[in-house]
């Protein structure tokens, strides 16, 4: 393989299929190998309209590649993916990464012994309204999300758990430096055969607490994340883009980026409480996903969500989930 040029395929070209071979396509790190989709005239028409290679099998894009992004329905994840491991290609798989905790764990493994790179497409984890909190030390004590969207068929396939909640999981696993203590949550079904709407409440062994809440039968979407640290709360609405941060300060602490700055009721004069409005960069979060998935693969980065990560978003899903169905019956 050339290290500087991998060659990337794509299997299954769904909604988001499509955007992975948009991207790929126009990406100068990799060579774009082709497609594949169990659907005929989607494959070909895809594969036209980006002036790429429509495969037959999948046998042969995988042959053909050094890395595969797997976009198909949760419920063949396990198996696709073991099939590109098995022949020693990277993957980058959609999520969640798979169905169950099993199924992941035998993917883990055998990326392992084949050594190549699992990387998982939990996308929010590059959202842009989440960036300037690298450039704080998180301890967080408190943090509460919603996630709500109107009713689509897409995604019914599975649980609103393992189709929107897990997103904020990853985030919130990715922020909680501490093993999960206890978990509580309930939910009802509405329109699907599945959980539609959900909440559920992890309390961490470092004494953190996170409160989720996720529907897909909402009037609007709405996502929005509150975080709550000793003097330090942080307010964003990923789909406005909007990073808000308030900071308690001693009185003679500068703050180059502080909008406002007050005095803290209380605290006589020792003590202020400053306002960041971060200035957000734009950028395409899938896009940055897979160059990191080809960066990985040339050996510059590491992915930005590996297996593991994507392995312990799942079992915490699934256990949310489970819970919620011993609830309902």
């Amino acid at each position: 393989m050339n290290n500087n040029f991998p060659k990337i395929g794509v299997i299954g070209v769904g909604h988001l299929g499509r955007h992975h071979v948009k991207h790929l396509t126009k990406n100068t790190e990799c060579l774009f190998a082709g497609l594949y989709d169990i659907n005929n005239d989607r494959r070909n028409a895809v594969a036209e309209e980006y002036g790429t290679s429509a495969f037959g099998s999948i046998d042969k894009l995988i042959e053909n590649c050094d890395g595969i992004s797997i976009v198909t329905p949760t419920k063949v994840h396990a198996q696709v993916a073991e099939q590109c491991i098995r022949a020693g290609k990277h993957v980058f798989i959609e999520k969640p990464i798979t169905k169950t905790v099993a199924d992941a764990d035998r993917l883990l493994q055998l990326a392992e012994e084949n050594n190549v790179i699992i990387q998982v497409g939990h996308i929010e984890r590059l959202n842009p309204a989440l960036m300037p909190l690298k450039d704080f030390n998180l301890n967080p004590k408190y943090i509460e999300v919603q996630r709500l969207a109107p009713y689509t068929d897409r995604g019914t396939d599975v649980p609103v758990v393992l189709d929107l909640m897990i997103h904020d999981i990853d985030i919130i696993l990715s922020l909680v430096n501490s093993p999960v203590k206890n978990i509580r949550a309930s939910g009802v079904s509405i329109l699907s055969d599945s959980v539609d709407i959900a909440n559920a409440r992890i309390r961490f062994e470092n004494g953190t607490v996170a409160s989720m809440t996720s529907s897909r039968i909402a009037r609007d979407k709405v996502r929005k994340f509150r975080m709550f640290q000793k003097d330090l709360y942080v307010t964003i609405d990923f789909l406005l883009g909007l990073t808000e941060i308030y900071r308690v300060l001693d009185k003679n602490e500068e703050d180059p980026d502080a909008i406002q700055t007050a005095p803290l009721d209380g605290y006589g004069s020792s003590r202020k409480i400053v306002y960041e409005k971060p200035e957000i960069n734009k950028m395409d979060a899938l896009e940055m996903e897979l160059v990191n998935f080809i960066a990985s693969i040339q050996g510059k980065e590491t992915p930005i969500v590996d297996g593991y990560a994507g392995r312990e978003a799942l079992d915490v899903a699934i256990k949310i989930h489970d819970m919620i169905l011993e609830d309902i019956h």
